[in-house]
């Protein structure tokens, strides 16, 4: 058989894995804090004795794009946004630490902190826990004051700080769950210049209107491997039939 096939068919698997990749960030376009995945191909010559084989295409390991989404208004207390560079520290349904850029947070009925997906939020001093409150203020530098239930206005309460951290992009793998964790499974310290505001949300930085068209480009190198494939296999059933007659 013509080992172009093989050529043909690691292009055309290369191609649906660029789908999927597009398809999923398409599906986040309106996910708070969403950071768009990107993916890479490159040429991979299998060598060996003698002269190299035909150039394969080989899918590289994700990576995302670290760009800022739109921030938005939202005027919510519980709605909070990562200025610039940094990240919101949670603790994932392990027990791990993790984290995120989606600020759209909110209260259990026992007062603990969590993220929409429901990851308990982290501060400096543990998970953070608020009590009964009429009024709740989060500060730039991730510090929590409540005026507690029944109190006058004046009477403030520290409760916590947000752990925001800022780990190396290079230093942070994302994972399925949509959480990013340090690649050696330790914990980011704190980052005391990463600075959010509350009352708005950053958006998916996903633009829409580039993946559709990396969507339509990855469809047509798909149909464009498949055929190329298709013309192997004749030429292959051509030559087979030349042999027969040869013979």
């Amino acid at each position: 058989m013509d080992k172009s096939i093989y050529v043909a068919m690691t292009g055309a698997r290369a191609a649906m894995q660029s789908q999927a990749v597009i398809a999923h960030n398409l599906a986040n376009a309106n996910s708070t804090g969403f950071r768009a995945v990107r993916q890479s191909l490159e040429s991979a010559p299998i060598q060996g004795v003698g002269l190299d084989s035909r150039v394969n295409a080989l899918a590289q390991p994700e990576s995302w794009d670290s760009s800022a989404g739109e921030y938005v208004l939202t005027g919510e207390a519980l709605d909070i946004a990562v200025l610039g560079e940094g990240w919101i520290a949670v603790e994932d349904a392990n027990g791990q630490e993790a984290y995120t850029r989606a600020g759209n947070l909110h209260l259990t009925s026992s007062g603990v902190l969590e993220t929409a997906e429901g990851q308990v939020v982290l501060g400096l001093a543990g998970p953070v826990t608020l009590p009964a409150f009429s009024e709740l203020t989060i500060k730039g530098d991730g510090q929590i004051s409540v005026v507690p239930q029944g109190s006058t206005a004046n009477n403030v309460a520290v409760v916590n700080t947000l752990k925001l951290v800022n780990p190396p992009n290079s230093e942070l793998t994302r994972f399925e769950d949509g959480l990013f964790r340090l690649k050696d499974g330790s914990s980011a310290p704190a980052d005391p210049l990463v600075r959010i505001a509350s009352g708005q949300l950053e958006g998916s930085n996903v633009n829409t209107t580039g993946a559709l068209v990396d969507m339509i480009a990855a469809a047509r190198h798909y149909e464009l491997h498949v055929r190329a494939m298709s013309n192997a296999e004749e030429n292959d059933q051509v030559a087979t039939s030349l042999m027969r007659m040869n013979g």
